[in-house]
């Protein structure tokens, strides 16, 4: 009855959200981050997730990620890359001053292509870097990227130096992942390529 009830109180929550309201007025706020009535939108129908949605969910992972039983993570917020691409190791060096990287199992990090949104995981413990992109484009480049900064991250906050040799980079291929079967669902795949990985799940959803 108990497990009924609370089912019922989130449905009606839902209902709210997704009600009549003003589009600015914040729903949820946590991780110094604010959800507004206008980011839950992006949930419904065939909407595109925007960057608060996908943020706030990785913040989440993290959160839940203290728990005994999962691997320790961080997630990068979803400017850190085209931050990056722009300008550099030295534009996003200070993104990592309260955090090692390699003390994490595992390193989150949400990319936005123009009109499409990918992830990126890097496993510090396999040595790893994998794209994951729910309609099956190659993403070689951007773990390549990611990796350089990787190396340039350790010797500025270790002096130690990153051996590609070491290193496995994989762009996921379509086989090997879930892939969407519409023009909507890419911020959704995403966020759950990221929730199973974070608890060193195999990607077993449809």
């Amino acid at each position: 009855p108990h497990f009924h009830c609370s089912l019922q109180v989130m449905e009606r929550e839902i209902k709210a959200a997704f009600g009549p309201g003003k589009p600015s007025e914040i729903l949820s706020s946590a991780f110094k981050l604010n959800v507004t009535r206008e980011d839950i939108r992006t949930l419904e129908g065939r909407h595109w997730l925007n960057d608060e949605i996908i943020n706030f969910y990785m913040n989440l992972l993290v959160e839940r990620s203290k728990k005994e039983g999962y691997p320790a993570i961080h997630a990068f917020s979803t400017f850190f890359y085209p931050k990056l691409t722009s300008g550099g190791y030295r534009a996003v060096k200070r993104w990592t001053r309260n955090v090692d990287l390699f003390k994490q199992d595992l390193i989150l990090i949400p990319v936005h292509l123009m009109e499409h949104w990918t992830l990126v995981v890097i496993d510090t413990r396999k040595k790893t870097i994998k794209y994951f992109d729910s309609v099956g484009l190659d993403g070689s480049r951007i773990c390549k990227t990611l990796f350089k900064y990787l190396q340039e991250e350790s010797w500025e906050t270790r002096k130690l130096e990153l051996n590609s040799s070491e290193w496995t980079l994989h762009s996921m291929e379509p086989h090997e992942i879930p892939q969407q079967w519409n023009g909507s669902d890419c911020g959704v795949f995403v966020c759950k390529y990221a929730d199973y990985l974070a608890r060193d799940k195999p990607l077993t959803f449809t």
